[in-house]
């Protein structure tokens, strides 16, 4: 008990005084040279693309070649689906899901989206002209 009490008495002393002396000369800098509540622009690593990438290996999923930052994709809504389901993918002039999306696990035909495909970014992400992240040596199929 007296241990604690001893090394409170150190601590807390030496705590603000280290406090203290970093608001006298001149306050904390931020490794990012802004205040917190300042915006701070960042430049474009990337670019979407909305010229169709080829694909680069038999069965490859699609590119999306448009941006779905704002796309809503959770177990009750799935924004995708407003253009590429099959009723409307004719009047909105966007492709039509393979019929894939539409079988259950055991091979039936549903007239929905299969609970298996329903998010679509687990295999369909936005193509962007964007750096390797590492170096890659990968040569598309034939």
């Amino acid at each position: 008990m007296k241990k604690n009490i001893l090394i409170s008495a150190i601590v807390a002393p030496t705590l603000l005084a280290t406090v203290a002396f970093a608001q006298s000369t001149g306050g904390i800098s931020t490794l990012r040279g802004a205040d917190v509540a300042d915006p701070v622009a960042v430049e474009d690593v990337f670019h979407q693309d909305e010229t169709r990438f080829a694909r680069n290996y038999r069965q490859q999923p699609p590119l999306v070649p448009h941006s779905i930052d704002q796309y809503q994709i959770d177990l009750k809504a799935n924004r995708c689906l407003s253009c590429h389901d099959w009723t409307v993918a004719g009047e909105r002039k966007a492709p039509t899901l393979s019929m894939t999306h539409y079988l259950d696990r055991e091979g039936n035909q549903m007239d929905t989206v299969a609970g298996t495909r329903w998010f679509c970014n687990q295999c369909h992400v936005p193509q962007a002209d964007a750096p390797e992240l590492v170096d890659n040596t990968f040569e598309p199929s034939n």
